[in-house]
């Protein structure tokens, strides 16, 4: 099809891919705590992630976010969740969620924030971003032959996200 018929429009729904990588040694899961200088989720844990850039494939983002934030740049990784996130009437964010396991390398520190590996078991003993407990908890169930989960999340009327899979 050529770009004339894509049928770009500003009044159509539009969404900012980002992902999020969830890297596992054990039971342990990399997360970084967000430096206190953050505009967004400072204090908290999240998975690694970021923006995709132009020119890039989601794979390509995750690969180079991981090796950013983390200096880990030899891991397996898999995409396990596909979100769309509702943030307003026009636009929105796919968040693409992706499983590794952690093999060799030295973990680096970043400016974004402070690394650690924690149980992935016990994150509510820690401040955590406010959809991380759903997703982690779908991330590390999931196996090889396990496909692609889709999910939707959303503001409910109190402003709390919600998160829902397909089934």
């Amino acid at each position: 099809m050529p770009k004339s018929d894509q049928h770009v429009d500003n009044q159509r729904y539009a969404v900012i891919p980002r992902v999020l990588v969830f890297v596992f040694r054990g039971n342990d899961v990399l997360l970084i705590k967000g430096s206190s200088t953050k505009k967004i989720w400072a204090g908290k844990y999240n998975g690694i992630g970021g923006h995709v850039e132009k020119g890039e494939t989601v794979l390509d983002a995750a690969k180079r976010e991981l090796r950013e934030e983390s200096g880990i740049s030899e891991c397996d990784l898999r995409l396990s969740v596909i979100v769309m996130m509702e943030v307003d009437l026009k636009k929105g964010i796919c968040l693409f969620v992706f499983k590794g396991i952690y093999a060799v390398g030295q973990i680096k520190a970043c400016q974004e924030g402070d690394l650690e590996w924690v149980n992935s078991i016990s994150t509510e003993a820690i401040p955590v971003v406010e959809d991380l407990p759903i997703l982690l908890e779908q991330v590390k169930k999931q196996h090889q032959d396990v496909p692609v989960l889709f999910a939707r999340s959303f503001y409910d009327e109190q402003m709390k996200l919600r998160t829902v899979f397909n089934s």
